[in-house]
Formats: structure tokens, sequence, C-alpha cells
């Protein structure tokens, strides 16, 4: 009975024994690291703080950039309107302006008068100054005026606006036919294309006077008003 009381014994230590080490286990396997989630947690805080700074940081870049090209455009834009506002005006030319004459004699003048208008149709301000080129085209041939008065300083002619010259000629008083005017030849300054239009004056010349353009006499631009 003895021997049978301690092997129950020895057999019910073991059981406990064995039921302890299983509990620690259990124990063991439930309990979580204190380091490790340290660990963790601190690698989920630094990861979040990491991407909230990279979307601040993307959105400073965000805002940076339209202000940065902003002050760029606007820079740009004062620099476009400095330079246009100090960009040369071109010179007038003969296809952006509208010529036309006028026959402008009052009886009792000594000398005939033809106003040449040059009206600025061109679209833009331009410059003008000096003498237009005229040729009378007569029976007896082409007489070329002859420039008289200073030529003056160069006038912008803004768009729209007119710019008169006038031509003067011997009247014929001989009470002969004379020689006939039949067109005007006008080149504006500093232009080689012409235009012809019709002689808007009296009809003749003297028959002496045929050849000599000194009798025909052209002014400068401007000479005889201008538009504006």
């Amino acid at each position: 009975m003895r021997a049978r009381k301690l092997t129950f014994a020895a057999v019910a230590l073991a059981a406990g024994l064995s039921l302890t080490a299983c509990q620690n286990d259990d124990n063991a396997m439930g309990q979580t690291d204190p380091s490790a989630g340290s660990s963790a947690s601190s690698a989920s805080s630094s990861g979040g703080g990491s991407a909230s700074n990279v979307a601040d940081q993307g959105g400073v870049k965000e805002s940076a950039a339209p202000d940065s090209v902003g002050s760029t455009s606007g820079g740009s834009a004062s620099g476009g309107s400095g330079s246009g506002s100090g960009a040369k005006t071109g010179k007038c030319t003969t296809d952006g302006l509208e010529i036309t004459a006028k026959n402008d004699y009052i009886d009792g003048d000594p000398d005939g008068t033809v106003v040449v208008r040059l009206t600025n149709g061109s679209g833009a301000d331009c410059v003008i100054s000096g003498f237009a080129g005229v040729d009378l085209e007569t029976s007896a041939g082409t007489i070329n005026a002859t420039r008289k008065g200073d030529p003056g300083d160069p006038y912008t002619l803004k768009n729209g606006k007119e710019i008169d010259f006038y031509v003067s000629y011997p009247l014929n008083k001989t009470g002969g036919s004379g020689v006939s005017i039949t067109g005007l030849v006008v080149t504006p300054p500093n232009e080689t294309k012409s235009v012809t239009l019709d002689w808007p004056g009296e009809s003749s010349l003297p028959a002496g006077d045929s050849g000599n353009g000194d009798q025909v006499l052209v002014g400068p631009v401007g000479s005889a008003g201008q538009g504006g």
C-alpha cells in the first residue's frame, strides 16, 4: 500500500509539473514583446510623419510654383509692354496710303494749285517726312516737279489721319490750247511705288513751259495743312 501511494504521488506530481509548464507556455505565447510593440509603433509613427512631410512639402511646391510662374509672367508681360511701347514706328508706304488730289485754285491766284492728300489707311501709325515725287503727264511728255521749301522733321501720321502737300503750276493764259495735262503721278516720300491720279487742276500749261520743270513746284508733306 505504501508503494502504491508513493507511485500515485509521483504521478500526481509529474502531472502538476506538466500542467504548470503548459500554462507558462500559453502565457508566453499570449504576451506581446514590449520592445517589438515599441518598434512597430515607432516605425508606424515614423512612416506616418514622413508621408505627412512629403504631402506638406508637395503642397508647398504646388503653391510656390504658381506664385513663381505668376511672378515671371507678370515681369514678362511688363517687359513686353515696355518693349512694345518703345517699338519703332515704321515709315508710311504707298500701299498703306490712300492718295487723292483736288483742285485748290482760286480765281485771281497767279498760279494754279493742286492739293494732294495722303490718308493713312494701313491700320497702324506711320512716319512720313520730306517730299513726294510728283510728275505731270502731258501731251508733250512727262514733267518732273521741282521741290520747294524746307522738308521739316519726321511726322507721325496716325492711322486714319491725313497729311497734305501742294503742287503749283503756271496757268495757261495765252489763249491757245497749250500743253494738255493728262495725269498726275505721285510717289510718297522714301518710296519707289507710284500711283497715277486723274489731273484735277486746270487742263493745260503754257506751251512754252512744257519742258520747264522749274515752273511746276511741289512742297513738302504738311505744306498744305494736315489733319492730325
